[in-house]
Parts: structure tokens; C-alpha cells; sequence
């Protein structure tokens, strides 16, 4: 390995560990798998012989060698690990919820900033294809002035996780935390800070502790409002994204592959990773001046979440300012953490 690569451990080989993190540090040359944390069944050793696992996280926290420290454990344990993580001398991949609340966020980001260490949020949802796609859209200006959008993700699982953590009623449980930070950290992402905001929640599913409905409103100047919708009881899902301006409108369903090729064993390097099906192409509507419709399919752009790794180096080791910020995060947590409108 390069004396620049960055010596990294992941604190959990579950799903996450296993498809969103450990196939990006290992086939990057500029990073190091080195470690990670399997309390139980030792699995990472069969597709990474080399890797270090570790019976807990305080002994992965005490390699001295370790850089880098990747926190995607239960939701609501993110801010002690990151916290312990900084405080071992360690920079810090935290996946979302980053927090429960602004505060935490807040104080995680000082302490970063007291122990001279990089605290990074993986928001990895902005390099989705088909969000890349609205993107474009917004940033070229295709629709004039915006008047509304409606973002989605849209699921339909009845049945209880068995990830407790999840279904118990605890800080950082609920669909609301478990899909609204990608959801957010989108449109925050394009937008900026909303003017104001309204949080509904409700529960559905026969013994739930936990909210499995969501919607947040936000306002922006001019009257641009954004609806974000999370749900895991929709058994028909609308398209993801719907955006409507004055010259016209777009919508696109929700077909970004990367997590199902992650979980089939592609590799991030393969050349069809992150390339969308074939029918799944956004739809642009633009209103002529005679009234007429003209319709244009437009492909989305290659899904990479290579691109989010490549930042994380960049900020470590070139001093690039990474590009999900901390005022973003933590006007994220201020919207999740306000009070339910009841009607």
C-alpha cells in the first residue's frame, strides 16, 4: 500500500458494512481496508482475507494504525462511537442519521474541530443516478422558475425489521430517521436552508412503536414549496422525483441500481455499475408558446458512489472541503427534530 493510503476501519460488517462500504475502501488504491468489528460470525475474511476483525470497538478504536474510522452502527449509537472515534485520534465517516437532534450534530462537529480531526457525513444518496438527473435539471434551469416539487421514497414492508433498533420507540427510530435524511440532505443539497417547515408522522402497522409515514413541507422564496415523502406501506410506488416550473414539468421514478449490484457482489469498478435499466429515462414536458406539449426522454446520469469516497481522500489528504457540509447537517436534524404538526 501507498504510505498515502488511508488505513481504514468499519465498525460493523452487517449490510451496510458489507455493500456500501467495505467493496469502495478495498478496491481504491488510495485506501486501506484494514479492519472491522464482527462480534459474532466472522465473515469479512472470506471476501477480504487480509482485513483484521475485531471482537469489539474499542479494540478496533486502539489500532494505532487505523485512520480512518467508518461509524455505521445502530442510529441511535452514531454519536457515542463518533465521539469515541475522535477522541482515539481518528477521522470520522458517520451514515445518516448523523444525530438525533442539532445538538448532537453541533457538538460532534466542535469536537472535531477541538481534536484537529475531519467529521464527514455519508449522505452517499447524492450520487444516485436518477437524483443526479434532477440535478442537471435544476442546475440548467430547464423548468424557469420552480413552483413545486414532490420527493418520494416509497416502500412496502408490513412486517417488522429485525433490526430492533429500528422498531423500538428510540431516539433515531421511525422511518422519518431511517429514509428523510437522504431524502433532506437532497433537497437541502440543491436548495438550501428552507424558510420554514412542517414535520407530519403517523403510525399504521398493527403494533408498531414507530412512526412507518412521513411527510415534511418546506417553503423557499417565491412560494417554491417541497414536499418529502417517506413510507413503508405503499404498495403502487409513484415516481421519485416530480418537479413542476413555469415553462414545464419532470418527473422520474426511483431506478438508481447501485445497491442491488453491491448486494449481487459487481464491483464499483465493473463498466455497468451505476448505469440504469433501459425504461426508466426522466420525462421533461415544456409548454410551447401555441399550447402544445413537447416531451423529451432524457437518460440519467452513471449512479457512483465512488464519487463520495473520492471526497472523503480528497478532504484528508489534499484539505478539499467536503462537499456534504456541516450547516447542511445540522439544518437536516433542526427540521427532523421539530415538533409533529397534529392537525
Amino acid at each position: 500500500m501507498s504510505k498515502k493510503s488511508i488505513a481504514t476501519g468499519i465498525l460493523s460488517y452487517g449490510m451496510s458494512g458489507r455493500v456500501f462500504h467495505a467493496p469502495f475502501i478495498h478496491h481504491k488504491s488510495r485506501f486501506e481496508l484494514r479492519a472491522v468489528v464482527e462480534r459474532h460470525e466472522k465473515r469479512a475474511h472470506h471476501r477480504y482475507p487480509q482485513v483484521i476483525s475485531y471482537n469489539s470497538v474499542d479494540e478496533l478504536l486502539a489500532d494505532d494504525k487505523i485512520e480512518l474510522v467508518i461509524v455505521n452502527t445502530p442510529n441511535n449509537t452514531h454519536v457515542d462511537y463518533a465521539e469515541r472515534a475522535l477522541r482515539a485520534g481518528k477521522h470520522i465517516l458517520v451514515e445518516k442519521p448523523f444525530a438525533t437532534n442539532s445538538q448532537e450534530a453541533e457538538k460532534l462537529f466542535a469536537l472535531g474541530r477541538e481534536v484537529g480531526k475531519h467529521v464527514m457525513v455519508f449522505q452517499n444518496r447524492r450520487w444516485d443516478s436518477d437524483f443526479k438527473l434532477l440535478k442537471r435539471v435544476v442546475e440548467r434551469d430547464v423548468l424557469g422558475e420552480l413552483i413545486e416539487m414532490h420527493v418520494r421514497f416509497d416502500r412496502y414492508r408490513m412486517e417488522k425489521s429485525h433490526k430492533t433498533f429500528k422498531e423500538i420507540n428510540i431516539p433515531g427510530a421511525g422511518v422519518l430517521y431511517d429514509l428523510g435524511p437522504h431524502l433532506l440532505d437532497q433537497v437541502i443539497s440543491l436548495f438550501g436552508k428552507p424558510e420554514k417547515s412542517l414535520k407530519i408522522v403517523s403510525t399504521h402497522r398493527p403494533g408498531s412503536e414507530v412512526d412507518d409515514f412521513s411527510t415534511l413541507v418546506l417553503s423557499y422564496p417565491k412560494g417554491f414549496t417541497v414536499f418529502i415523502h417517506a413510507s413503508l406501506l405503499v404498495a403502487n410506488p409513484l415516481p421519485a422525483y416530480v418537479l413542476h416550473g413555469l415553462k414545464g414539468s419532470f418527473q422520474k421514478v426511483r431506478a438508481d441500481v447501485q445497491e442491488d449490484q453491491l448486494q449481487a457482489g459487481i464491483s464499483p469498478k465493473a463498466p455497468e455499475y451505476g448505469i440504469e435499466p433501459p425504461g426508466k429515462e426522466g420525462l421533461i414536458t415544456l409548454m410551447k408558446a401555441n399550447g402544445d406539449r413537447e416531451m423529451r426522454y432524457r437518460e440519467a446520469l452513471k449512479g457512483d458512489y465512488n464519487g463520495l469516497f473520492n471526497a472523503v481522500y480528497a478532504q484528508i489528504r489534499k484539505g478539499e472541503p467536503f462537499p456534504v457540509k456541516e450547516e447542511e447537517i445540522c439544518w437536516q436534524m433542526e427540521i427532523l427534530e421539530q415538533p409533529a404538526w397534529n392537525g
